[in-house]
C-alpha cells in the first residue's frame, strides 16, 4: 500500500513514453540539438567552401584579362574536410541514437539526419576527386 502511495506522488513514475509527447523526452531534445549543431557545422563548411574554391572567371573577365585563382586554397581545404567529417560523425551518432530510441513502427525516421549524412559524404567524395586530380 505504501509503495502504491509513493508512486502516485512521484511524477516520474507515471511518465510513460506512449502517453506523453516526445518533447518531454531528454533524448529527443538531445537529438534535436545535435541535429541543429550538425546543420550549423555544415553551414560553416559551406562558408569555408566559398572561400577555398577556385575563383570563377567569366568570359567578360577573361576578355578583359582579369586573372583569378585557378586552384583550391590548401589551408582552407583542410578545414573544409574537417568540417565535413564532423558533419558525417554527428549524423552517424544521431542515426545510431535514433535507431535505439525508435522501436515502434509509427516512430519517425528523422529524414534530416540522412540528408545531412548523404550531403556531407557526397561532398567529401567530390572534394577528394577535385583536390586529387
Amino acid at each position: 500500500m505504501q509503495q502504491q502511495k509513493n508512486s502516485q506522488n512521484d511524477p516520474k513514475s507515471d511518465m510513460n513514453r506512449r502517453r506523453h509527447s516526445r518533447t518531454h523526452d531528454f533524448l529527443f531534445k538531445f537529438l534535436v540539438g545535435l541535429n541543429v549543431v550538425g546543420w550549423c557545422v555544415f553551414l560553416a563548411a559551406l562558408i569555408v567552401f566559398h572561400y577555398a574554391r577556385p575563383e570563377f572567371i567569366s568570359g567578360v573577365q577573361e576578355f578583359w584579362g582579369v586573372t583569378g585563382r585557378q586552384q583550391w586554397l590548401s589551408s582552407l581545404s583542410i578545414y573544409l574536410v574537417i568540417l565535413l567529417s564532423i558533419c558525417v560523425l554527428i549524423s552517424v551518432i544521431v542515426l545510431i541514437l535514433k535507431r535505439q530510441r525508435n522501436r515502434r513502427e509509427n516512430d519517425y525516421y528523422g529524414i534530416n539526419g540522412y540528408v545531412l549524412m548523404f550531403t556531407a559524404v557526397s561532398s567529401l567524395v567530390i572534394l577528394y576527386f577535385q583536390l586529387n586530380p
